[in-house]
């Protein structure tokens, strides 16, 4: 990237050119070649995947294909109320015109009650909706209709809701709330830099390297599955990295022009110097993100390239594009200053996080020691994590798909939100008796509400009677731990014993054994994945700092911040603590595949700061042998603006907190808390109190690697030197050299 960086700083007007025809392409092709995101995936080996094949196989294309649930209620009476019945058959009529429909199954229609679409009681009725296509090709488009088809039919006289995985799903738009994070940026930046001009800067090149990233992913969700609350995920990580790499490479050129160099040349050196550590750091991420595909699940992999395109963009802005307007602006970068920074310090900058780095100097096994205890105590609840969707009974009250969940558990049972299939092969007709009893004994089973009969000529048999589908509705909800536990037990235990010698063989499919079987898929991948990101993590840092304790403290430190962030989101996710802070309307079980995202990303942007922050170390480590020197101006020279980009890092992940989306509210804490400790306790206590101990082991390198790895520096020696030299004058003399004293002129 560095000759193209510096063709931008001498060629601006010809970078932003090129920009400005890249965006107008991106953002054409997008809106015309736009691909559509979808939910779905394969997981090879289980029995869940065993069960969806046969029901495809034996019961055709309408066995699998897509689904929904919309059930009703009114205030008074029951469902047979005339005006009850015309709104909701009008209703069934709309539903029915939306294109991708095939049925729509009514309980006012001749056999309703044998197939429980209505409350024997009355009260609580419900439609099944089956779809021309499977999940993932049913159009968002007719989701959404069928959903304001719902919401427009609830009513004060009537409660209505729709329910089932396509809804659930549907996606929507990035929550508004991400605002309230951009706005809190501004602020930091504003007290960073002093100037609304260079806190604009980083925000707005983030935003449009967010924007060709975003319309790159609609664009890959052509080749590749995507899921709906992809994009979301990717802006929340590309908008928190671009704002933080956009910030990296101001502040190196507001540092060289308070050196005394003239803006181009600050401009170059700062593409030579922080915009090294952005591409260092961006590929860091992607290489992280890239360990997502060893687990061999196309739903991870379109989570991991999403994010990852957005990584990439946002990188590309900040060291194209952010150059090219900083080498136009000149000092003017710095313009309509805030009235704090119109006057010159009295005190020289990062003299702060040096006299800081000092005192932790003085007691480094305290400090590392607290840092290390604060950060096992977050991770405790840890151990106690269940993994599995959040159903819609943890949204709030007035979603479409919360009201279709608490009037199926009132009407049917919590079991009825997520029943299991037990898909049953048999030798020939003659096993539909033995079928009938298995069908009995899961029903005997304890925590089974009811098993449905094998009955020839319903379409719950095949019409040779080999194979037949036996629906198993728990006596508990879909997250309840006694739900996973029944699963297990019939798995192991009952159908086993019951199909033994009989010729039958039995699985057990359906939305609640997909999300166990799931959780069971990333739960035995974990090692690997780990294994695989922190060791290619590990050798990435040593070519670049040539040394192993370092890397090796920045993995083990990496592994520390994830388990105390995860340990967080279950306390409040899971546990129910803390909910109203954060607006958790239920609590349930983690996603199974959020710990793998939640680490991927981590280790990625963890490694970001420990780039940006170690690098200086390293550089003044080059020059002075000195290791305490070298931590102490290295917390100086990059301690202020680390902490600043986590800051801002937080506040936008934060943001996504107070949406309405389960999924991202989830994501949103688990990544704010584990960037907030990793930054604030792993990288500015404990790495430096742990360096600080080590002293110069720390920069142990096995002479036979000497030889063999190559020289990789982010900053020059002489560049490195300079900046070293002023900085070292001002901590060490404690008196501020007159350049680095005052602010860059706008002229």
């Amino acid at each position: 990237m560095g000759p193209i960086s510096r063709f931008a700083v001498n060629k601006p007007w010809i970078a932003i050119g090129a920009w400005v025809i890249i965006l107008i392409a991106i953002f054409g092709g997008a809106s015309k070649f736009a691909g559509a995101y979808n939910d779905s995936f394969s997981l090879p080996n289980t029995e869940s995947t065993t069960a969806q094949e046969i029901l495809q196989s034996k019961f055709g294309d309408m066995a699998s294909n897509a689904n929904a649930n919309i059930v009703f209620s009114p205030a008074t009476g029951t469902i047979e109320q005339p005006a009850v019945k015309t709104a909701m058959e009008s209703l069934a009529a709309q539903v029915q015109s939306i294109g991708s429909v095939a049925t729509v199954e009514t309980p006012y229609q001749p056999g309703a009650a044998m197939r429980g679409l209505a409350r024997p009681n009355g009260e609580v009725g419900r439609m099944q909706v089956t779809f021309k296509v499977p999940d993932d090709e049913v159009p968002v488009t007719d989701v959404r209709q069928l959903v304001s088809d719902v919401q427009a039919a609830n009513s004060d006289e009537i409660a209505v809701g729709v329910g089932g995985q396509i809804v659930d799903f549907a996606g929507g738009e990035p929550p508004a709330s991400e605002g309230i994070g951009i706005l809190v940026a501004i602020v930091i930046l504003l007290i960073l830099f002093g100037s609304i001009i260079a806190a604009g800067l980083p925000i707005l090149t983030a935003l449009i390297g967010l924007s060709a990233g975003i319309s790159l992913v609609t664009l890959a969700a052509n080749f590749v599955n995507i899921a709906t609350f992809g994009p979301t995920l990717a802006a929340m990580i590309g908008l928190g990295v671009g704002i933080d790499y956009a910030l990296f490479v101001i502040n190196r050129y507001r540092q060289a022009v308070l050196a005394g160099r003239e803006p181009k040349e600050a401009a170059i050196e700062a593409v030579n110097t922080a915009g090294r550590a952005v591409v260092f750091a961006g590929i860091t991420v992607v290489i992280a993100l890239g360990g997502l595909f060893v687990l061999g699940l196309s739903f991870m992999n379109g989570l991991a390239i999403g994010a990852g395109i957005t990584v990439i963009t946002v990188m590309f802005t900040a060291v194209t594009l952010l150059p090219a307007v900083l080498s136009l602006l000149g000092r003017k970068a710095f313009a309509w200053r805030m009235p704090w920074a119109r006057k010159p310090k009295a005190t020289p900058e990062g003299r702060g996080f040096a006299s800081y780095g000092n005192g932790l100097q003085k007691r480094p096994w305290l400090y590392g020691g607290l840092a290390f205890l604060f950060m096992v105590i977050l991770a405790i609840p840890m151990f106690e994590m269940r993994s599995g969707f959040p159903d819609a009974g943890g949204r709030p009250e007035s979603n479409t798909t919360r009201v279709a969940y608490d009037l199926t558990t009132e009407g049917f049972g919590a079991g009825a939100n997520g029943p299991f299939l037990v898909v049953v092969e048999m030798p020939n007709a003659e096993s539909v008796p033995a079928a009938n009893e298995l069908s009995q004994k899961l029903a005997a089973t304890p925590g089974v509400a009811v098993a449905t009969p094998v009955v020839p000529g319903t379409p719950s048999i095949t019409p040779d009677g080999k194979a037949a589908i036996i629906q198993v509705q728990p006596t508990t909800g879909p997250q309840d731990v006694a739900t996973s536990e029944l699963l297990d037990n019939l798995r192991q235990n009952v159908i086993p014993a019951a199909t033994a010698g009989t010729g039958l063989t039995a699985y057990i499919g359906g939305s609640t054994a997909i999300v166990e079987d799931f959780s069971q898929v990333l739960s035995d991948a974990l090692p690997l994945f780990l294994a695989v990101v922190v060791g290619l993590g590990f050798l990435v840092l040593v070519l670049l700092f040539r040394s192993l304790v370092i890397p090796l403290t920045a993995a083990l430190t990496a592994l520390l911040s994830f388990g105390a962030a995860l340990g967080v989101t279950v306390f409040v996710f899971q546990m129910g603590n803390l909910t109203s802070l954060f607006g958790v309307t239920g609590t349930g079980p983690i996603l199974p595949f959020l710990p793998i995202m939640l680490f991927s990303i981590l280790f990625g942007l963890s490694m970001d700061y420990q780039v940006f922050l170690v690098s200086r170390m390293q550089e003044e480590w080059s020059r002075t042998k000195d290791n305490r020197v070298a931590v102490r101006r290295g917390l100086g020279g990059s301690g202020r603006v680390v902490a600043a980009a986590a800051a801002i890092m937080f506040s936008v992940f934060i943001s996504f907190v107070f949406g309405d989306d389960t999924t991202i509210k989830m994501f949103g804490l688990a990544l704010a808390v584990a960037i907030a400790l990793d930054a604030f306790v792993i990288r500015l206590v404990m790495v430096p109190s742990l360096m600080t101990v080590l002293g110069s082991a720390n920069w142990y390198l096995p002479g036979w690697l000497q030889k063999i790895l190559p020289e990789v520096h982010i900053e020059s020696e002489e560049e490195a030197a300079e900046i070293a030299d002023i900085e070292d004058a001002d901590v060490v003399d404690g008196e501020a050299s007159p350049v680095a004293s005052q602010e860059p002129p706008a002229k």
